[in-house]
């Protein structure tokens, strides 16, 4: 049977090391960079990061540049 993280979700993967404070912080940020985004040329919720900077929807099929974590930011 595998680990559960209910409580600390993606997280889990680092055990009790790290500290409380730290895992918060890249929870935040791990969760940001695994989400889907909405294309901004289709319109639909595709838009997914490939690699630093890198998103790619797999809609409409283009790939765009943007900032680290996130495909946009204001």
């Amino acid at each position: 049977m595998a680990k559960r993280t209910k409580k600390v979700g993606i997280v889990g993967k680092y055990g009790t090391r790290y500290g409380a404070s730290l895992r918060k912080m890249v929870k935040k940020i791990e969760i940001s960079q695994h989400a889907k985004y909405t294309c901004s040329f289709c319109g639909k919720t595709k838009m997914k990061r490939r690699a630093v900077g890198i998103w790619h929807c797999g809609s409409c099929m283009k790939t765009v540049a943007g900032v680290g974590m996130e495909p946009l930011q204001l």
